[in-house]
């Protein structure tokens, strides 16, 4: 049976920050944790071993499988940051046009630094996410 990996820890958001190699991945590991905490109003958590997520909602796909997972959040990971937003909306792929410099995964946005991307644009893809996956999955 599978199992979750990724799972809310009680692990210090700052101590992995603090921990991350860069200098400047650092620094907007700080910035991007401000706007996502600021835009969602929900306190940074760790989730596995390196996602910074924010919120949490509980998921069941049609096949039997559910977990629980961050509305959204973020990764300062060695090659890019990793952003993770809701996929499924046709809203997204809009609000993507204006981001600016990144590039597009499965269910990741990757981005190499902060001044790359449109901080009002980012916003709004946190907001888009969190809308979306409250209304997609209510209850929570």
């Amino acid at each position: 049976m599978y199992k979750q990996k990724t799972k809310e820890t009680d692990n210090s958001v700052i101590e992995f920050i603090e921990n991350v190699e860069s200098p400047q991945k650092r620094e907007d590991a700080y910035k991007l944790l401000d706007i996502f905490a600021e835009t969602t109003g929900y306190e940074a958590k760790m989730w596995g071993p390196s996602i910074i997520g924010f919120g949490a909602y509980h998921y069941k796909y049609e096949s039997g499988h559910e977990g629980d997972a961050p509305l959204v959040g973020f990764s300062p990971r060695k090659a890019k940051i990793s952003l993770y937003f809701a996929t499924g909306d046709t809203e997204r792929e809009s609000l993507l046009e204006d981001l600016g410099k990144h590039t597009t995964g499965k269910a990741c946005v990757y981005i190499n630094k902060a001044a790359d991307i449109n901080v009002d644009t980012l916003k709004a893809l946190i907001n888009q996410s969190v809308k979306f996956l409250q209304e997609t999955y209510p209850n929570q």
